[in-house]
């Protein structure tokens, strides 16, 4: 039986959608979509999944852990790379580390982007019987 649902993009809210294209874009590698703009901008993957990041008028950051205002969308990216060298360079791009580390940092971290949405990264699972 095929899934009931494929996903085939996330949108996140944000004051400036260009600008949390530009550190999406960076961060993942995925191409611009021709028809970004200052209203709505969107990544687009190999496969068709769009990444959108859509203008709110009044935009409050979500804080976490608490729910005063809550978490617009909670991203997870799995890398290749060694988690601390991943995390140095998305810091670079523009991420920061929040205050809350729910996970055992061997495995997974959480940080937040530059419109304070938070996402996790995690090391890629190696297959049985690879080194």
């Amino acid at each position: 039986m095929p899934p009931y649902l494929r996903p085939v993009a996330v949108t996140l809210d944000c004051a400036d959608p260009l600008a949390l294209a530009a550190f999406y874009r960076e961060a993942t590698g995925l191409a611009p979509h021709p028809g970004s703009g200052a209203g709505f901008a969107a990544l687009t993957g190999p496969d068709g999944f769009v990444l959108g990041f859509q203008a709110v008028g009044d935009y409050r950051p979500p804080r976490r852990p608490g729910q005063d205002v809550p978490q617009q969308a909670h991203l997870c990216y799995e890398v290749d790379e060694d988690l601390g060298a991943a995390e140095a360079r998305l810091l670079a791009l523009g991420a920061a580390v929040p205050g809350h580390q729910p996970h055992d940092p061997d495995h997974a971290r959480v940080l937040t982007d530059p419109a304070s949405h938070p996402f996790c990264i995690v090391r890629k699972k190696r297959k049985k019987g690879k080194g």
